[in-house]
């Protein structure tokens, strides 16, 4: 099918490549031209605005909200170019607030839009491995289906409301801030008492929590592999506050979250904004005098 495609960093350049090795036909967009260049390659059309692309599935791949509202709500943006009936797939990790706006916007043109942002790391993105998290109307998502197909190895579909999508994709990444933080906490506990940390990483990950955030973040935090980023600090910070917006506004207190949030503003001071957003990690093991400061 034709699909048009917004936003070519580090996840999105990976998962245009897999819709064009599916057979689709692609158009692409970016602020910064090189990466277009290189993906017209591959293959792909390259637009000179989003409102050009046209096709009949639309993905967006963007940084934030002012991102995203600027490409499909700005001068020359999607939604003025997209046709009747077309469907912009929202891939991006977004506030539940600009998702509820742009469901609305879509609507009123007689477009359709589903929210579904992706759980994966850039290395997930190019081997078609991503988790996506669908919600919209059935219709929208059945046409949108091949194209989060060709990109990922699961789709969950999680209601009708777009934006549910968004507050699960939100919740997700909490989850894995969760699991960072007391990582680190009991690495430097360990380290502290003198069990070695690789061991107890051994120990954990290969009994009571055998799963990938807990290998592959356990890993990058004994390693201390914080660059270069799969997904940096900043954006870390982004989301968390995205999720306590979210949870202000149902009125549910999230008390560890405001624990990650100064995590994410202590390492932002620290200068660590340039890393991987695991990189909070290291506020714990300056907490128990293990890295001097």
């Amino acid at each position: 099918m034709d699909v048009g495609f917004i936003g070519l960093g580090s996840m999105g350049r990976g998962m245009a490549r897999n819709l064009i090795a599916a057979g689709h036909r692609v158009s692409v967009y970016n602020r910064s031209k090189k990466p277009a260049e290189e993906l017209a390659r591959d293959g792909a059309l390259v637009a000179k605005t989003p409102a050009a692309l046209g096709g009949e599935v639309i993905v967006t791949m963007v940084s934030d909200d002012a991102a995203l509202e600027a490409v499909v709500l700005g001068a020359g943006g999607l939604a003025s170019g997209m046709r009747r009936g077309a469907v912009h797939l929202s891939m991006s990790t977004i506030s539940v607030a600009l998702s509820d706006r742009l469901e609305a916007e879509h609507a009123k043109a007689g477009q359709g839009y589903v929210a579904a942002p992706v759980f994966g790391r850039p290395d997930a993105a190019a081997a078609a491995k991503l988790f996506v998290v669908a919600a919209g109307g059935s219709e929208v998502i059945e046409k949108a289906r091949p194209v989060m197909d060709a990109m990922s190895q699961r789709v969950f579909t999680v209601g009708e409301k777009a934006s549910q999508a968004n507050l699960v994709k939100l919740a997700g990444n909490f989850l894995i801030t969760c699991v960072i933080e007391g990582l680190a906490e009991t690495l430097a506990l360990a380290t502290r008492s003198g069990v070695a940390p690789e061991r107890l990483y051994e120990v954990f990950t290969e009994s009571l929590f055998d799963a990938p955030v807990y290998r592959n973040y356990g890993k990058i935090i004994l390693e201390g592999a914080f660059s270069p980023p799969g997904f940096k600090l900043p954006l870390g910070l982004k989301d968390n506050r995205l999720l306590m917006q979210a949870a202000e506004t149902l009125s549910v207190p999230l008390p560890f979250a405001a624990v990650v949030r100064d995590r994410f503003l202590a390492s932002i001071a620290r200068g660590d904004g340039d890393l991987d957003w695991a990189a909070i990690a290291k506020r714990a093991a300056e907490d128990a005098g293990l890295i001097k400061t």
